[in-house]
Parts: C-alpha cells; sequence; structure tokens
C-alpha cells in the first residue's frame, strides 16, 4: 500500500510549475529583445517620419525669417529644404511650399525658374488637387507670366511670342477670381481683377508708352 502512494503520489504540478516557470522566463526574455526592436521600428517608421516634419518646420520657419528680412535668395534654399524634408506623399504641404518658393524666385532674379516651376505645378493638377491650390497656382502663375511678358516685350520679341503669355496670364487671373469671389474673398477678388484689368492694358500698351514705365515690383 505504501509503495502503491508512492507511485500515486502526483507529481505534475511540480512539472507544471517548472513548466510555467520556463515558459515565463521565454516570455520574459522575448518581451526584452522586442524592446530594441520597438525602438527601431519606431526609428524607422513613425518616428523617423516625426523627425522629418520637425526638420521641415526649422527650414519654414527659417524662410519665414529671410522673407521677413527679404532675404529671398535665403527663403529659397530654406524653402528647397523644408520640400526635400517632408514625405513625397504630403502632397498639399509640398505644393503650398513650392508656390511661397515660386513667389521668393521671383523677388530674386529667378524669374524663369518661378516660372517653369508653376507650369510644371499647373500640369500637375487632378481631380484630387484642393481647389484653393489651383486658384493659387494659377494667381501666381498669372503674375509671372505677366512679368515674364513684359520683359519680352521690353526685348524686342515679336506679338506672336509674347500675346500667348499675357493671354493665359489674363485668363489665370480670370479663373483665379471666379474661385475667390464663390469663397467670398472680396478684398482677394478685387485685386486679381486689377492685375487682370493690368494685364489686358500691357497687351494693348505701346511699345514706346512701355518703355517710359519703370519696371512693376515683382
Amino acid at each position: 500500500m505504501i509503495r502503491n502512494r508512492i507511485k500515486l503520489e502526483p507529481i505534475s504540478p511540480k512539472i507544471n510549475i517548472l513548466e510555467s516557470l520556463f515558459i515565463m522566463r521565454k516570455l520574459f526574455i522575448f518581451i526584452w529583445l522586442l524592446i530594441p526592436l520597438g525602438a527601431t521600428a519606431y526609428h524607422f517608421g513613425p518616428g523617423q517620419q516625426n523627425l522629418k516634419f520637425d526638420q521641415a518646420t526649422q527650414h519654414i520657419d527659417l524662410a519665414e525669417k529671410h522673407l521677413t528680412n527679404k532675404e529671398f535668395a535665403e527663403a529659397v534654399v530654406e524653402f528647397d529644404e523644408a520640400i526635400s524634408s517632408l514625405p513625397n506623399e504630403d502632397v498639399s504641404t509640398i505644393t503650398k511650399l513650392r508656390i511661397e518658393k515660386a513667389k521668393a524666385q521671383m523677388q530674386c532674379s529667378q524669374l524663369p525658374e518661378a516660372y517653369k516651376n508653376l507650369e510644371s505645378m499647373l500640369s500637375e493638377i487632378n481631380a484630387d488637387t484642393n481647389p484653393k491650390l489651383i486658384a493659387e497656382i494659377k494667381s501666381t502663375l498669372a503674375n509671372a507670366q505677366y512679368y515674364i511678358t513684359w520683359l519680352m516685350r521690353l526685348e524686342g520679341h515679336s506679338r506672336e511670342i509674347w500675346e500667348p503669355v499675357i493671354e493665359s496670364s489674363r485668363q489665370n487671373y480670370y479663373a483665379a477670381s471666379e474661385f475667390v469671389k464663390g469663397e467670398g474673398n472680396q478684398k482677394l477678388n478685387n485685386e486679381l481683377l486689377q492685375n487682370l484689368e493690368a494685364s489686358i492694358k500691357l497687351a494693348r500698351m505701346d511699345l514706346d508708352e512701355l518703355q517710359g514705365l519703370p519696371l512693376p515690383n515683382q
């Protein structure tokens, strides 16, 4: 009977405890190993994205300071840095920065580059583009086209060369004006209408009259 009791003595609970301890130890080691993996994943995932946004914000702040000080060439550099810091998927923010960069370019003898960049932005417009951004692209491009036309006329280019440019400027001013009017922004609408009238006047102005006028502020 004693032998039977010895043989029948339950030993499974001891084995279960050892197994549980072993499993817990393995689980602890697994979690401990996951900590650096999680940190790495954060660094290359959301952490890396946050870092890029922080860098972009710093460059935008610097660009705005340069604009305040009328250091337009320096602002262009900072806008470029901000754009390159952002992920390509952030199309809206990048487009806004490209517009501001083009405005700064027109203030620092980079009108041809601004004109080219704005035309590129206009060609990239699609059904997903924010209508407000479209209007801003068109109004900014219209400004560049106005200045380009003024310079082409002074340089003696034929009407066949500069007339399509100023006509496109007029159309872009009009399109932007129609949008802001629908948004209820009467002040901006009035400014765009004045610019539209100026583009029409530029197309009709005699060259002698144009040559007697100071270059417009860009």
